[in-house]
């Protein structure tokens, strides 16, 4: 078969083995899949990608020096069925999965796998307990997008919002876009995102912000404090010893770009007993200083990919509408087209989600 192949740091197309279904998987045809950002990092920053990865205990690891077939966003269609399936769905029906496959006892994760051909390939071999069938006609490459979504969902389930709080996401590539998704699903309103790319801050109010920021014009930070405080609030350490006046809304922070810095900028910025949820994957070193927390208060929580459940109520959401993610596809290639669409995906006015079809 016929796949975009990560080869010795370049991105290739190239004939290589078509997958056999082992008991309990099924092998499928890749109809789309959608183009990450750590697929980019990890093309990039190769050796960076593989260092931390090991040394972190992270399932992502992979060796740089054999081919790897990447691809975690993806819709496709049953083939065939391996031994001792239940056959439960049939050939020729549309499915998602979480991006990991089974054989005997042993979970293997998809994308970054040197044994494991992935979405940027014309077919793979999925678990066939893990398989979601694509619900309500919603189409493949609406479907394809339920990782991304389940990713912004995590984040916000791990928040554990209430009513009250007002959220602040920084960054609207599409980590961003999804956590402000999630946000509008969770009904907490307004929702306050910031980016310095027009493009994102638009495709932002398209995904449900209420209020869009352009830090290079104004804080974000300011523009929660103007958004979260009551009239008649009385700032001064009297009040907020003895707890007098309106209270000014809790705030909830999203870091969705995942850049050295932006840890110590947002608990700079942060309001006093703010909750920071990390959701930008920084690959770098980075420092902040523990002492703004501390004087604030602040709560810091990482958070990484979705439970199953996640990912399930994620393609439900879109299925059922509570999230259009026609907006976020702006372009599609075939597996000739992926090289160059690595780079087309570093301008963020050009693309949020670039499909792979692998049959194009």
């Amino acid at each position: 078969m016929r796949a975009a192949i990560f080869r010795q740091g370049d991105m290739v197309v190239d004939e290589i083995a078509a997958p056999r279904p082992a008991p309990g998987q099924v092998l499928v045809k890749t109809i789309c899949c959608g183009i990450c950002g750590s697929d980019l990092h990890a093309a990039k920053f190769t050796q960076q990608f593989t260092d931390v990865a090991r040394r972190s205990g992270s399932r992502f690891v992979m060796d740089p020096t054999r081919d790897v077939v990447m691809g975690h966003e993806f819709c496709c269609e049953i083939i065939e069925h391996g031994a001792g399936n239940t056959g439960k769905l049939k050939p020729g029906t549309l499915v998602t999965s979480i991006p990991m496959t089974v054989e005997g006892t042993q979970v293997h994760g998809l994308s970054y796998s040197n044994d494991y051909s992935a979405g940027y390939g014309e077919q793979m071999v999925l678990a066939e307990r893990l398989l979601l069938p694509v619900p309500n006609g919603l189409p493949a490459e609406h479907a394809a997008l339920t990782e991304p979504m389940a990713v912004g969902w995590h984040a916000v389930q791990a928040a554990r919002l209430g009513q009250d709080d007002l959220p602040l996401v920084i960054g609207c590539g599409p980590v961003g876009l999804a956590v402000i998704a999630g946000l509008k699903i969770k009904g907490v309103h307004p929702i306050i995102a910031a980016d310095f790319s027009a493009g994102r801050r638009a495709l932002a109010l398209k995904m449900g912000a209420d209020i869009v920021i352009d830090p290079a014009a104004q804080s974000p930070y300011a523009s929660w404090v103007e958004a979260a405080t009551p009239d008649g609030y009385d700032g001064s350490r009297f009040a907020a010893l003895f707890g007098s006046g309106p209270k000014r809304r809790p705030g909830v922070i999203f870091e969705c770009v995942g850049v050295p810095g932006l840890i110590q900028q947002v608990m700079g910025g942060a309001p006093a007993g703010a909750r920071i949820v990390v959701v930008g994957v920084c690959m770098e070193p980075d420092r902040f200083e523990p002492f703004f927390g501390i004087a604030k208060e602040l709560n810091l929580q990482f958070v990484l990919a979705y439970t199953g459940q996640e990912f399930a109520d994620s393609l439900r959401h879109i299925a059922e509408g509570q999230i259009d993610v026609s907006p976020l596809i702006t372009g599609k290639v075939g597996l000739a087209g992926v090289k160059q669409a690595f780079t087309d995906l570093a301008n963020p006015e050009l693309h949020a989600k670039i499909l792979v079809e692998p049959w194009r």
